[in-house]
């Protein structure tokens, strides 16, 4: 019998890739967790609308759960929301797309040790590898779009690029992590071979946050996918 756990979800390409890996692995993933701040209709990890996240769960088939939080009860209400999936839908564990920051890793396991579930993170790697991770994603036929950036490392220029061969050849000039671990870029996945259907964006305008540019889209929808 396949193990039933839930995947913390921002949108971008990690978690995507997350997903992957542990479907491949033979994991169920009951459904995708993405945090909310209180009445804002945005993600906390990448300040997306939920309507594009609702998009990518129906594309996946996968029900998305929203945790309602602030910064102050963050981690309270997380460890509520899986101790809630634990006795509603009998998950055993909570899987987390986090590469190698020690810190991120700490965090996951402190939440899964207080609903008594397991974490799982199938993506765990040394940092050196995280040009591999890019690579195998760049190659998995996923489509991911840069929406943020950290201006102190980026500029506006790569907002909207696709995660593609140009691109993994292009951040290797950089400085940054490859797979942007640091925050220094977010993405959007909007395709790929667990998509049922392509959401389809129109690219909008760039918005000038407090460290970071992000990209507005002035329209989504879910689409026939070309695959």
């Amino acid at each position: 019998m396949k193990k039933r756990i839930v995947l913390s979800w921002s949108g971008g390409k990690d978690c995507c890739l997350a997903l992957d890996t542990l479907i491949k692995q033979g994991y169920e993933i009951v459904s995708l967790l993405t945090t909310v701040p209180t009445e804002l209709g945005r993600t906390f990890g990448h300040g997306e609308r939920t309507e594009m996240i609702k998009l990518q769960g129906e594309a996946l088939s996968i029900p998305v759960y929203f945790i309602e939080c602030s910064y102050e009860d963050y981690t309270d209400q997380f460890v509520q929301t899986i101790q809630f999936l634990k006795n509603q839908e009998r998950i055993t564990g909570i899987a987390y797309g986090d590469l190698y920051l020690e810190g991120h890793r700490e965090w996951g396991e402190k939440v899964a040790d207080a609903a008594s579930v397991e974490a799982i993170y199938p993506l765990w790697m040394e940092k050196e590898a995280s040009i591999q991770a890019l690579e195998t994603y760049v190659r998995s036929g996923y489509e991911a779009v840069v929406i943020r950036v950290r201006e102190d490392v980026l500029d506006e220029s790569w907002l909207g690029r696709i995660i593609n061969e140009s691109f993994l050849q292009d951040v290797q000039k950089t400085t940054i992590c490859p797979m942007g671990e640091s925050g220094e870029y977010h993405s959007f996945v909007f395709d790929g071979p667990l998509f049922s259907k392509r959401i389809q964006l129109e690219q909008g305008e760039v918005f000038q946050l407090e460290t970071t540019k992000k990209l507005e889209f002035k329209g989504y929808r879910l689409v026939e996918s070309s695959k």
